[in-house]
């Protein structure tokens, strides 16, 4: 039974507390991921951004640590993208949305180009995880495939990177990337290990897991309505349903939904000040909803969702998305594009930001980002334009 009802901004709230944004928490790597459930990892300078904004003396180098040990493992998930999440949490993730990826990948007109459908990509399967027993570059995967079969150029090289995607593999540290992970063709990939692998095409463990990943989901971003943790899971809304458990609160949202919580979990007040943030490019509170507005204003949107899909670095001001943000071309700290007008005390607390940010990406890469420069000279509805953190 629904009895409460939740204005927006007590939802903007609810997330900000869960995500650890209304205040660094005192707490290491692993258990601020642990907390916030998952994070975003296209771009692989963004789970060390999206954590320097949550955890208080955020060190790099703990994040490293966690990765160097797979405490903390990158792989393709929620929404057939790159994630990482706590090795605990890896298998029924997985799990959960086995069918979403088997589908999107083995499924695809470019996986089947190559001649082979997805009985075929079973029965490989084995043999890729006992290859990557050891970490494998994308290059000897492939080499690996074309001896099984048979070369056929590009579409070879497509099918194998399907093939990889939907195994349960994960991306290994390289060294000597400043970042733990590479972008580029040093990539490397490991199987999962034995403990925490799923069970892949089995209805109940796809099952159990949804129901999981529901449970978790909403412990770090609800309350949240049905469509939004299909969107978050990128499940259909039916199985979103037929897993929900018989203990979870109900609440009524501001357009009058039916929302779903973890029994107890904090709903701070909606007035409680929300401080400045500069946020990792694809930074997960910006995704996890369908309805995004909850911290994204619908008319900043399309501005910050560009029409490739790039999710620019966002710079929240009281809990909302109020701008865009890049390392200053050339060096020398922040630019900060506000999207209208900000109160003076805003870019004080923006300048505090500007330099912590700085300090961690000029320290490990200055051109994390700088590949996506070309969206702000393109143009952006900037209304109000600094320079922060020099």
């Amino acid at each position: 039974m629904t009895t409460n009802s939740i204005s927006a901004r007590g939802l903007n709230r609810s997330t900000l507390a869960r995500q650890l944004l209304l205040g660094r928490a005192a707490v290491g790597a692993e258990e601020a991921l642990r907390r916030v459930v998952a994070l975003q990892a296209q771009q692989p300078a963004s789970p060390y951004v999206a954590l320097w904004n949550r955890v208080a003396g955020f060190e790099p180098g703990d994040l490293d640590g966690v990765f160097g040990g797979f405490r903390a493992v990158k792989s393709t998930l929620m929404r057939i993208t790159l994630h990482v999440v706590h090795a605990d949490d890896y298998r029924e993730f997985r799990a959960a949305v086995e069918p979403t990826v088997r589908g999107a990948r083995l499924g695809d007109p470019r996986f089947r180009a190559s001649g082979l459908v997805a009985e075929d990509a079973d029965a490989l399967l084995p043999e890729l995880l006992r290859v990557a027993e050891r970490p494998r570059t994308a290059g000897e995967l492939t080499d690996w495939f074309a001896g099984r079969v048979g070369p056929d150029g590009e579409k070879l090289v497509t099918a194998c990177r399907m093939l990889r995607q939907y195994a349960p593999l994960w991306h290994a540290p390289v060294d000597g990337s400043p970042w733990s992970y590479a972008s580029d063709k040093r990539q490397l990939f490991v199987a999962a290990e034995a403990g925490v692998r799923p069970r892949l095409r089995d209805p109940e463990a796809t099952a159990a897991g949804l129901r999981a990943l529901i449970r978790r989901y909403l412990a770090g971003f609800g309350p949240a309505s049905v469509a939004d943790m299909a969107q978050f899971a990128l499940v259909q809304k039916g199985r979103v349903r037929a897993a929900l458990d018989e203990d979870l609160e109900r609440f009524t949202g501001p357009g009058g939904e039916v929302l779903y919580d973890v029994p107890g979990g904090p709903l701070p007040e909606p007035d409680v000040p929300a401080p400045p943030r500069l946020m990792a490019m694809w930074d997960s509170v910006l995704l996890a909803y369908a309805d995004r507005g909850r911290v994204l204003p619908p008319e900043y949107r399309r501005h910050v969702t560009r029409v490739n899909g790039d999710v620019l670095p966002t710079v929240l001001v009281d809990g909302y998305v109020a701008g865009v943000w890049r390392l200053a071309p050339g060096g020398g700290g922040v630019e900060v594009g506000a999207f209208r007008p900000l109160p003076e005390e805003a870019w004080a607390g923006l300048e505090a930001e500007a330099r912590g940010v700085a300090r961690l990406l000029m320290g490990r890469d200055p051109g994390a980002y700088r590949r996506y420069d070309h969206w702000w000279d393109k143009g952006l509805p900037v209304a109000e334009g600094r320079v922060l953190g020099g």
